[in-house]
């Protein structure tokens, strides 16, 4: 396995930690996107820019083979303030790199240049930096902007730290690996009134209560209870007084699921559910629905190779072949719906390691020492997919 210098370790830390002082939020990754360019451009690659607003592609050929692959890594922060005390913490108040995208983008960057001053392989390397991978949907962006068919690729590739699993581990799955997830805002329409005097009311409030435990048999009594899924109900709003009936209630839910079918048969309940549990209260439901990312379905046979470079160059108890399904979602879902590909993990610390809090808190960070197994897989993969020996794939 090909590894990183000491020195183009120092480097990436560093980089990595420069990009974290500066975050940005989805589809303002200016700054990052700039970066990503010029480093790049400075290895010898062909670069684009602004795909789906602030996204970037570099591109190195080898060789005269046809062979195409893409490795993606996403830029963009969150509005969570840091707390994790660190030297390199955000300089953006309320904007921290809380889920590990600023180590992405420099485990790519470092096999990026590693690539192209080392790298032996016959093809065409395709270096997808994406935006707004946080609700934004950036990879939808970058596709409507002609991603696949500017830079065709014969497979994708995207990987993932995650907390809760050793340091450096490589995990995989074949088949539904994450989520899809769904939202939905319900308005209850009543009719308001005096709390001493209900009956001269319709109260939407009581409604909302009933709904909210109804939909808790979703999952327990419609759904397959060998098929994962996730019915929360995150706000409920109604009213201001202790006194008074209101006229109105909204419900904020979420909704996961690891099949597609699934996925289909939860939106269809639920609608009837609270249209006609709120009809039984004499109250009008009104539900604006909004599809978000579809289920990261990982390709059988990308997934088996990616797997075997893992096995063929990290030590046995560092790869793991199957790893659990996640409730998470992951907008690469889309890029997997066009071109088949794997989206892998790499853990993050366990116990008192760097880097075990989960993603999506104030404390969490990247564990740097995933820098340069991050990006030795990276080099293993782009050289063995794109090497002779892989012809007859």
């Amino acid at each position: 396995m090909e590894r990183l210098s000491e020195a183009a370790l120092a480097e990436f830390t560093a980089l990595r930690r420069d990009i974290h002082r500066h975050p940005e939020l989805a589809f303002n990754e200016r700054r990052t996107a700039a970066l990503v360019a010029a480093q790049l451009g400075a290895w010898g690659y062909e670069v684009t820019t602004g795909l789906g607003s602030t996204g970037v592609v570099g591109q190195l050929r080898r060789g005269s083979s046809e062979r195409r692959i893409g490795l993606r890594a996403d830029m963009d922060a969150l509005p969570i303030a840091e707390a994790t005390g660190a030297a390199w913490a955000s300089c953006t108040h309320g904007v921290m790199h809380a889920c590990g995208h600023d180590g992405h983008t420099a485990m790519l960057l470092a096999a990026a240049q590693h690539l192209a001053q080392h790298g032996r392989f016959d093809g065409t390397l395709n270096l997808i930096f994406q935006p707004a991978e946080e609700g934004g949907g950036g990879a939808l962006k970058m596709m409507e902007d002609g991603l696949f068919e500017r830079f065709p690729c014969n497979a994708i590739f995207a990987m993932h730290n995650m907390p809760g699993y050793p340091q450096g581990q490589l995990l995989f799955r074949s088949g539904p690996t994450m989520a899809s997830s769904d939202y939905a805002t319900v308005t209850l329409h009543g009719f308001g009134g005096h709390g001493a005097m209900p009956h001269k009311a319709s109260d939407p409030l009581v409604a909302a209560a009933a709904i909210v435990m109804a939909l808790q048999t979703i999952v327990s009594r419609n759904v397959d209870p060998l098929q994962p899924a996730v019915v929360t109900v995150g706000a409920l709003h109604a009213g201001e007084a202790n006194n008074v009936i209101p006229a109105s209630a909204r419900l904020e839910i979420s909704l996961r699921a690891l099949e597609p079918q699934v996925r289909r048969d939860m939106e269809r309940r639920i609608k009837e559910l609270i249209t006609l549990q709120a009809q039984s209260y004499g109250i009008r439901a009104e539900i604006e629905w909004r599809p978000g990312y579809a289920v990261l379905v990982n390709d059988a046979q990308q997934t088996a190779r990616a797997l075997e470079v893992a096995q063929r160059h990290f030590p046995a108890d560092q790869v793991v072949a199957q790893c659990p399904m996640l409730t998470g979602s992951e907008d690469f879902a889309f890029m997997l719906e066009r071109v088949p590909g794997c989206y892998l993990f790499i853990g993050n610390g366990i116990g008192g390691e760097p880097g075990a809090c989960m993603v999506h808190n104030p404390a969490y960070d990247f564990n740097d020492q995933n820098i340069a197994p991050g990006a030795a897989y990276w080099v293993a993969l782009a050289q063995d997919l794109l090497s002779t020996a892989l012809s007859n794939h």
